[in-house]
């Protein structure tokens, strides 16, 4: 049985990794911008997963000259772009849950890659997955209220969904040749020389992994220092999921594994609302509800939509 959804397994382990992770971020960038916390991320999880790699399988790490752009292009728009478009809607004051809504699109792009520029056809019941899986987005996070537009941070929300659909592209092919460890080494690799590019490591600011951070919500009597959260997020909030996603992938398809990510918004509300004392309303359960009908829904056609 575990062997038949091994897939659709990793990726909601995946899922869960991600969205507790989101809570650890979120104490963090009370202390440092958004941007340096995507470089040392980056940085850290290429720094950490290729010594293991190399120790366990350094042959998956080679690659010949003319696969060299390929990745580079897979490490840049499928890694440091999706971080850099998400990050530009929220900093120009669009909603964060307009933000996550706007780029959890990714599987609308990837659909309509896959019918008009690969000129596969892709099953019904996945358009109608992805409708309710977006509608049910829509409920959980409420994006009715507080409703701010901003042109240049919707673009950027939108960009951040388009680099994701690249990245569930460009995962399913290069995990054909591949081991996922290799992939996101290589990813994390280019995605964090962009960031190093952007932001020059030498003005790194230090004094985050010194300082006392609380830990708020349930947790507000206890603090933790920087560097234990930080290494959480780089082990375990980017080195497990991915490794998890990128193995959903190569055993599923771009479309259906993107569905399913669609989980992770409604279970970091499960996380706010568990550690942070977030509530939730009834048409956010509903919203919930609706999600995992797609999810369901987009598992069952996975056969027909490849």
């Amino acid at each position: 049985m575990l062997s038949k959804y091994r897939g659709e397994f990793y990726l909601v382990i995946g899922a869960i990794f991600f969205s507790f992770n989101g809570v650890i971020v979120t104490l963090v960038l009370d202390h440092m911008t958004t941007f340096r916390l995507a470089q040392v991320r980056a940085i850290g999880t290429f720094f950490l997963l290729f010594l293991i790699t190399f120790i366990q399988d350094r042959k998956s790490l080679k690659a010949e000259r003319r696969e060299i752009p390929t990745l580079i292009f897979y490490g840049i728009f499928g890694y440091a772009m999706v971080q850099l478009g998400y990050f530009i809607g929220i900093s120009r004051g669009v909603p964060l849950s307009l933000v996550l809504i706007l780029e959890f699109t990714a599987p609308i792009w990837i659909v309509l890659w896959i019918k008009f520029v690969r000129k596969t056809e892709v099953a019904k019941d996945m358009w109608v997955a992805i409708a309710l899986a977006l509608f049910g987005l829509i409920l959980v996070a409420k994006v009715w209220q507080g409703f701010v537009f901003d042109l240049i941070g919707t673009l950027g929300a939108i960009g951040a969904a388009m680099a994701l659909a690249i990245y569930f592209l460009m995962s399913q092919s290069l995990g054909t040749k591949r081991s996922a460890q290799a992939m996101v080494v290589w990813g994390m690799g280019f995605a964090g020389l962009f960031w190093s590019l952007v932001l020059p490591i030498w003005n790194f600011p230090t004094e985050i992994f010194t300082t006392e951070i609380n830990l708020q919500g349930r947790f507000s009597d206890y603090s933790a220092p920087g560097w234990l959260l930080i290494a959480y997020i780089i082990i375990f909030g980017t080195i497990v999921p991915y490794l998890f996603v990128v193995g959903g992938i190569r055993r599923l398809s771009a479309s259906t594994s993107s569905v399913i990510g669609m989980l992770e918004p409604v279970i970091a509300g499960i996380f706010a609302w568990i550690w942070l004392s977030q509530s939730w309303s009834a048409i956010q359960l509903l919203g919930g509800a609706i999600v995992l009908i797609g999810i369901y829904i987009a598992d069952r056609a996975k056969n027909n939509a490849k």
